[in-house]
C-alpha cells in the first residue's frame, strides 16, 4: 500500500510575502506616561514550512508606546499577510516583534502566541523587547 499523502503539499509563500509596507502609525500624545496597549486576535494564521498545513494562534501584542501607536487596520492587513507563509511558529513571533519594534520604537513590547494543538501539543511562544536605557 502506498502512502498517498507523502507527496501532498500545499503552495507556500516565503517570508518576502510578509507585507511590512502596509503598516502605518498614528501619533501618540502621551509619551510621558507608561500607557500599556494590548491588542488581541484569535485569527492569526501561518503555515508549516514543511507540510503547508495551517498553524493558527491567538496572538497578544502588548506594548508601551513612545511617540506612535500602530494603526489597527494596517496591523490587521500585516498579520493577514502571514496567512500562507511557511514559517516556524517561533520565527513568526519574533518576526512580528522585530517588524513592530522597527515601526514603533516602543518603550517595551511583548508578543505572545498561543498556537492550536498540533499532534496533541500546544505551543505558547513569548518574545519580548525593552528599550535600552
Amino acid at each position: 500500500m502506498t502512502d498517498k499523502y507523502s507527496a501532498k503539499r500545499f503552495d507556500i509563500k516565503n517570508e518576502d510575502s510578509i507585507d511590512i509596507d502596509v503598516l502605518e502609525t498614528m501619533p501618540f500624545n502621551y509619551p510621558h506616561r507608561q500607557t500599556k496597549v494590548t491588542i488581541k486576535t484569535k485569527e492569526f494564521t501561518s503555515v508549516c514550512p514543511w507540510t503547508g498545513l495551517p498553524d493558527t494562534a491567538e496572538l497578544l501584542i502588548t506594548y508601551v508606546p513612545n511617540n506612535t501607536v500602530v494603526e489597527m487596520k494596517s496591523l490587521k492587513y500585516y498579520l493577514l499577510s502571514f496567512r500562507n507563509v511557511g514559517i516556524l511558529q517561533e520565527h513568526a513571533v519574533n518576526r512580528i516583534l522585530d517588524d513592530l519594534c522597527k515601526l514603533l520604537n516602543p518603550k517595551s513590547m511583548e508578543i505572545e502566541a498561543r498556537f492550536e494543538s498540533r499532534g496533541g501539543l500546544d505551543t505558547i511562544i513569548t518574545a519580548e523587547y525593552s528599550k535600552p536605557e
